[in-house]
């Protein structure tokens, strides 16, 4: 399962949450998702979430399935 949020504090980047992978953030550009960090130190007054959709020129894995976590398990 995976969460896509905008955050008002972090105006060019997506944050999500991934089950297993925890809070990510990551830049609103074209394959963005490879370049995903750890997110630390979130307001969650400032986050709204939004569909995953919204992401897609990102690369943010649609329908909550991230391949690389299917790899691990």
């Amino acid at each position: 399962m995976a969460r896509l949020y905008q955050s008002a504090v972090h105006r060019n980047q997506w944050i999500a949450y991934v089950q297993d992978l925890g809070w990510v953030m990551f830049p609103d550009r074209e394959d963005g998702w490879e370049m995903r960090q750890p997110a630390r130190g979130l307001d969650p007054l400032y986050l709204r979430e939004m569909p995953v959709r919204c992401a897609e020129k990102a690369g943010f894995p649609q329908h909550g399935y991230v391949p690389e976590l299917a790899e691990v398990a």
